[in-house]
C-alpha cells in the first residue's frame, strides 16, 4: 500500500503542474471586458496588470474577492473634469478623489474647456511627489495659452504672439498632453477667430493629439448650436486631428429638440471619414458661473475688473441689461438658475431677486459684484439627453466641478437612471461607453478593457444598489453600490469603503517619432 501511495504521489507530481499563483483573483462575478459579451467568471491580477480573464480560472492567489452577483468591469474613464486643483494640490485626502473612486472611476482627464496650466509636464509630473487616488491625463488648454501671451483682451494675436502660442502648444504636446482643449464659449477664448484656433490645433495634431472643445455656442448666444458644431469639425479637418465635442447638449429654450439634427450633422462627417466623438453628462442642468451664464461676451473684454466697471457705466447700462435679460430668457428664466456657492447657495435667482426686492438681472449684478458663484442651470430636455446618449460615439463624462452633483454621481446616475430606470442604454453599452470607447478615442494604452496585460483598473459593483446619492441640494454625497475598486492593481475601495491607497498615476501620451526635439 505504501508503494502504491508513493507511485501515485510521484505520478501526480510529474503529471500535473501546481496552479499558477497570482496576487489577487476576483471570482464569480459577471464580467464585462469592455469589448466582449459578458460571462460569469474570474479576473486574476499580478502586480499592476491583469494576468488572466476567464471562466473558473485555475490560479491560486494570496487574496480572493467573491464577486458573486456583482458586475466586474474595467475602471471607468472620465474624459472631461475640472479636478486639476484637487489632483495637484496639497490636500492628500482631496487628491484621492473619493467621489470618483466610490463610483468606480479610475482615470480622469483635466485641462478641459481650455483651462489649466499650460506647463503640462509639471501638471502630470505632480503625481510623482503628491500621490493621487486615480490616474489622470491632461490637455493643454487654449485659454491658459492665450491668457499667458495676450491676456484677457478682445483682439487677435500679432504674428509673434501666434508663434509663441504655437510653441507653447507644441511644447505641451511633447510633454505628454492629450491634445488641445478649448472653451470658445468663455472669454477671452471667445475672442479668438477660427484661424487662430486652427493654427494651435495643428500643432497638437502634428504630435498625435485630439481637439477637444466646449464649442462656441451650445445654444443661441452667438453663432448658434449647429454652426458651433460645424466650426469644431471644420477646425479638426483643417488642422488634421480628431475632434471631441465636450459635454454635448442642446442648451436653452431656443434649441430644445435640435439633438436629432445635430446628430445627423456629426454622423454625416463620420460617414465621410472624419473622426468625431462627444462626451456627455447625465444631468438636465449644466454647471457654469453666474457671469458666464448671463453677462454678454463683449462685457468680459479685459477680465473681471473691466466687467465690474461696465456695471457702473451709464453709456452701456441699457445694452448690458438688455443682453443679460435675453441670456436669462435663453436659459429658461430666473427659476432655472440655482446658485451653488457663496452667500446665496441653494437659492434660485428668482428667490434672490425677491429677497433683495428687485428684478432678476439687477439681482444677478448685485451677486456678481461680490463674487461670481457657480450655478446649476436647468436648460436641457430629457428627449435631447436620451437622443445624444444612445449614439455609439458618445462616451460618459462628468464635467466634474464644484457645487454640482455631477462631480460625485455622474457614472452612478447614468447607470441607475438611464440603464436600470429608463432603459435608454443596455448595461453593456453603458460600460463600454464608459471604458473602451474612451480609451480607444484618446489612445490610452492598456486601459479601458479587462484583458491579459492591461493595467488592473477594475470596478466591482452591485447592480441592485449602484446609484448616485448626490443632489443639487447636497452635491457631495458619495455614490452607493461599489464594492471593490483596483487602481493599477491596488485596492482603493474594499468592501465598499475607501482604503486610503493612492495608487494613481500621471499618464502621458507619446508623440509620433520625429515630431518633438
Amino acid at each position: 500500500m505504501k508503494r502504491i501511495a508513493l507511485l501515485l504521489a510521484i505520478g501526480m507530481l510529474g503529471g500535473a503542474a501546481a496552479p499558477e499563483r497570482v496576487d489577487l483573483i476576483i471570482r464569480g462575478g459577471t464580467v464585462y471586458t469592455g469589448s466582449e459579451a459578458p460571462f460569469v467568471g474570474d479576473v486574476a491580477v499580478s502586480g499592476d496588470r491583469i494576468h488572466a480573464v476567464g471562466q473558473r480560472l485555475p490560479h491560486q492567489a494570496s487574496r480572493e474577492i467573491d464577486a458573486s452577483g456583482m458586475i466586474v468591469a474595467p475602471g471607468f474613464i472620465d474624459p472631461h473634469t475640472h479636478l486639476g486643483a484637487q489632483l495637484t494640490g496639497e490636500d492628500a485626502q482631496q487628491r484621492l478623489i473619493p467621489g470618483f473612486l466610490m463610483q468606480g472611476v479610475t482615470t480622469a482627464f483635466i485641462g478641459n474647456d481650455g483651462g489649466g496650466d499650460p506647463d503640462v509636464g509639471v501638471v502630470i509630473g505632480s503625481a510623482r511627489t503628491r500621490p493621487v487616488g486615480i490616474n489622470y491625463a491632461a490637455y493643454v488648454g487654449f485659454g491658459g495659452v492665450r491668457e499667458a501671451v495676450i491676456g484677457e483682451a478682445d483682439r487677435a494675436p500679432t504674428p509673434d504672439e501666434l508663434a509663441r502660442m504655437r510653441q507653447m502648444v507644441a511644447a505641451a504636446m511633447c510633454q505628454g498632453a492629450l491634445g488641445l482643449s478649448t472653451g470658445l464659449f468663455y472669454a477671452p477664448q471667445s475672442f479668438a477667430e477660427m484661424d487662430e484656433v486652427v493654427a494651435l490645433a495643428r500643432e497638437a495634431g502634428n504630435r498625435g493629439g485630439v481637439y477637444d472643445s466646449h464649442i462656441r455656442d451650445e445654444s443661441s448666444y452667438s453663432i448658434g448650436l449647429a454652426a458651433a458644431v460645424d466650426e469644431a469639425m471644420a477646425i479638426g479637418r483643417e488642422a488634421g486631428l480628431p475632434v471631441n465635442i465636450s459635454h454635448i447638449k442642446a442648451l436653452g429654450v431656443d434649441v430644445h429638440g435640435q439633438a436629432p439634427a445635430i446628430i445627423e450633422r456629426i454622423e454625416a462627417a463620420r460617414r465621410s471619414g472624419q473622426r468625431v466623438t462627444a462626451d456627455q453628462y447625465p444631468w438636465s442642468a449644466s454647471g457654469t458661473s453666474l457671469a458666464a451664464a448671463l453677462v454678454p461676451r463683449w462685457a468680459h473684454d479685459g477680465g473681471r475688473p473691466a466687467m465690474l466697471q461696465r456695471f457702473d457705466d451709464a453709456s452701456v447700462a441699457e445694452r448690458l441689461r438688455a443682453d443679460m435679460t435675453e441670456n436669462l430668457r435663453r436659459r429658461g428664466g430666473a427659476e432655472s438658475l440655482l446658485i451653488t456657492q457663496g452667500l446665496y447657495r441653494g437659492q434660485r435667482l428668482a428667490e434672490v431677486a425677491r429677497s433683495l426686492g428687485t428684478e432678476p438681472v439687477a439681482a444677478a449684478i448685485t451677486v456678481i459684484r461680490v463674487s461670481d458663484p457657480s450655478v446649476a442651470s436647468f436648460n436641457q430636455t430629457e428627449e435631447d439627453i436620451a437622443a445624444f446618449m444612445q449614439r455609439p460615439w458618445v462616451m460618459t463624462g462628468s464635467d466634474a466641478s464644484g457645487g454640482h452633483p455631477r462631480a460625485y454621481g455622474s457614472f452612478a446616475r447614468k447607470y441607475a437612471e438611464y440603464v436600470r430606470g429608463r432603459e435608454v442604454l443596455s448595461l453593456r453599452e453603458f460600460i463600454e461607453r464608459s471604458t473602451a470607447l474612451t480609451a480607444d478615442t484618446f489612445r490610452l494604452a492598456d486601459r479601458g478593457r479587462l484583458r491579459p496585460g492591461a493595467f488592473a483598473d477594475i470596478v466591482v459593483f452591485d447592480p441592485e444598489s449602484y446609484a448616485a446619492r448626490s443632489t443639487y441640494e447636497e452635491p457631495t454625497l458619495l455614490a452607493t453600490g461599489v464594492r471593490t475598486v483596483l487602481v493599477n492593481g491596488v485596492p482603493a475601495v474594499q468592501d465598499g469603503a475607501l482604503t486610503g491607497a493612492a495608487a494613481g498615476r500621471g499618464l502621458t501620451q507619446t508623440p509620433p517619432a520625429g515630431s518633438c526635439p
